[in-house]
C-alpha cells in the first residue's frame, strides 16, 4: 500500500514524534510510506535519524517577515504544502494535524486533541481540518466522543505507541543518568513540552514553589517547547511569577533526541499537568523509564494512565502528589506503569492503522478536493462554509 503520511514540521512535537514512529513501523510491515513536512527555519530533515525505509519530502517554509502574524503563517504554511503535494501517487493520505489535512482536503486525518481558538484563521482551519476528512482516528476513546459530541463523526480508535525499549533501557544506563543529575546539579522533577497554556505551566509553577518549601533541594527542570503558535506573552507572565515565587526552574528547551531517555529516566518524577491532552506520549515515556507520573485529572488520562499514575486537579494537590512520589516509593505502581507502556507498542499501532486503511479502500475518496473557504467570525462562533463557484479545485499544474 502506497501510505502518504503528513504533519506540518520537522521539530520535535508529539504529532511529529507520532507520524516519524508510525511511519517506520508501517515501513517495517512492508509498506511503501512517505512522509511529507514543512522545513521551518532552512530545515532539511527532522530532528532525529528517519529510517531508510520512510521517504522523505520536506519543502521549503522560508521565514516571513517580522510582522508575520500566527494566522497569516498558518494561511502561508497551508498553501505552500498544498503547492507541492501531489495526492496522486498514494492509496491512503493521512494528515495528522490541521495544517496538513487543510493543505490536502479530503483524507484520512488523526485528531491527536481537539483545540478551541479564538483566532479566526486558527479556528476556521480546525473546522475544516476536522470537516473536510472522510475518515477519523483518534488516539484515545475520551477525543473520540469529543468528536462524536461536536460533528457527529465516528472516528476509529488507535493509541500511540511508544520507544519501550529505548526508554526502558535508559533507566539502566548509569552513566547517562548521572551526567544529568550532575548537570541539574541533584534530584529533578521533570515536565516535557515547554511553557505554553495547553501544558498548565503556570499551575506547575505554583505546584513547584509549594514543594520547594518542604524539598528545598529539588530542582523543577522544563525541556521541549518547540511549537508553531506565539507564546511570548503566557511565557511573560509565567516569568513574571517566577519572580514573583522566587523559584528558577531550569528551562533546557529542545533537547537532542540521543539525550532524552537519560534525561527522562534520571528524573525523580515526571509531572504531567496538561489541561489538554489527547493521549499523553511524553508521560508514557515516563512510565517506560520506571520514573513516578504524576498527571492532571482529566478523563483522557484517567483513560490511559489509571493504575499507573498519580492524579492532581489543583497546584496544591500537584505538589503534595509530587512530595509523595519523591518520599514514597511505590513498587506496585511502577510495576504497572512499565506494563502498560510495554503494551503500547508502534507494531500495533501499525497494524491497526493498516486495517482500517483497508477497510476504507473500496471508498476511497477522489484526489479532487472541494474549496472551502471561511469568513472571519467573532470568537466563539463557528466559521460560516463557503464552497466556491464549480466546487472542486482545478487541476495542479
Amino acid at each position: 500500500m502506497r501510505i502518504a503520511l503528513l504533519s506540518y514540521s520537522t521539530k520535535p512535537r508529539g504529532g511529529v514524534v507520532h507520524t516519524l514512529a508510525l511511519a517506520e513501523a508501517l515501513a517495517a510491515a512492508g509498506q511503501d510510506v512517505t512522509v511529507w513536512t514543512l522545513g521551518r527555519g532552512g530545515d532539511q530533515g527532522f530532528f532525529r535519524r528517519v529510517d531508510p525505509a520512510v521517504r522523505q519530502r520536506v519543502v521549503p517554509f522560508p521565514d516571513g517577515p517580522p510582522q508575520e502574524t500566527v494566522g497569516e503563517r498558518v494561511r502561508r504554511s497551508i498553501a505552500m504544502l498544498r503547492a507541492a503535494f501531489d495526492p496522486g501517487p498514494y492509496d491512503v493520505v493521512h494528515a495528522q494535524d490541521c495544517i496538513s489535512a487543510n493543505a490536502v482536503g479530503r483524507c484520512v486525518r488523526t485528531v491527536h486533541h481537539i483545540d478551541h481558538f479564538t483566532t479566526p484563521e486558527l479556528a476556521a482551519c480546525h473546522e475544516r481540518a476536522i470537516t473536510e476528512p472522510y475518515a477519523h482516528i483518534c488516539v484515545s476513546r475520551t477525543v473520540a466522543d469529543e468528536l462524536a459530541a461536536g460533528w457527529g463523526l465516528a472516528a476509529e480508535v488507535i493509541p500511540n505507541g511508544v520507544d519501550h525499549e529505548r526508554f526502558a533501557a535508559a533507566a539502566g544506563d548509569a552513566t547517562g543518568r548521572a551526567a544529568w543529575a550532575g548537570r541539574i546539579g541533584g534530584r529533578y522533577v521533570l515536565t516535557v513540552g515547554g511553557i505554553e497554556p495547553r501544558k498548565g505551566s503556570l499551575d506547575l509553577l505554583e505546584a513547584y514553589a509549594l514543594l520547594r518549601r518542604r524539598r528545598p533541594g529539588v530542582r523543577l527542570v522544563i525541556a521541549g517547547g518547540e511549537t508553531l503558535f506565539d507564546y511570548r506573552e503566557y511565557r511573560a507572565r509565567w516569568e513574571a511569577r517566577a519572580a514573583e515565587l522566587g523559584v528558577r526552574p531550569l528551562i533546557l528547551g529542545t533537547v537532542p533526541d540521543a539525550g532524552l531517555p537519560t534525561l527522562v529516566a534520571a528524573a525523580d518524577a515526571f509531572a504531567f499537568p496538561s489541561l489538554k491532552e489527547g493521549f499523553g506520549m511524553a508521560a508514557m515515556e515516563a512510565l517506560a523509564a520506571g520514573v513516578p507520573l504524576i498527571v492532571r485529572d482529566l478523563p483522557v488520562l484517567h483513560e490511559v494512565f489509571a493504575g499507573a499514575a498519580r492524579f492532581a486537579a489543583t497546584p496544591e494537590d500537584l505538589a503534595g502528589e509530587l512530595d509523595q512520589a519523591l518520599t514514597t516509593p511505590d513498587p506496585p505502581r511502577r510495576a504497572a506503569g512499565r506494563t502498560l507502556a510495554a503494551r503500547h507498542t508502534w507494531t500495533e499501532a501499525a497494524r491497526h492503522h493498516l486495517d482500517f486503511y483497508r477497510s476504507l479502500r473500496p471508498t476511497h475518496a477522489p484526489a479532487q478536493r472541494t474549496i472551502i473557504r471561511t469568513q472571519s467570525v467573532p470568537a466563539g462562533q463557528r466559521p460560516k462554509r463557503l464552497v466556491s463557484e464549480g466546487g472542486l479545485e482545478p487541476p495542479r499544474p
